[in-house]
């Protein structure tokens, strides 16, 4: 069997627009008020917490291009 070649991709749908998994239909959804004293580090933990939680997560059902459209 081999390794899933899943990648971050922006998605927009009817009532979703951002990131998820290009093999499944995981959303990034991040909990709570964006968090720094700068805009540019409140991205950077954007960023990072999106990066885990992506890496951290299983594919279970892949997506149909009905589904999604990405950019």
């Amino acid at each position: 069997m081999s390794a899933m070649r899943r990648k971050l991709v922006w998605t927009e749908s009817a009532n979703f627009q951002g990131y998820g998994c290009s093999e499944c239909d995981w959303k990034f959804k991040p909990s709570g008020a964006l968090a720094g004293d700068s805009l540019d580090e409140m991205k950077k933990l954007y960023e990072a917490h999106r990066e885990i939680e992506f890496a951290a997560h299983t594919c279970v059902k892949r997506k149909t291009s009905a589904d999604r459209k990405t950019k």
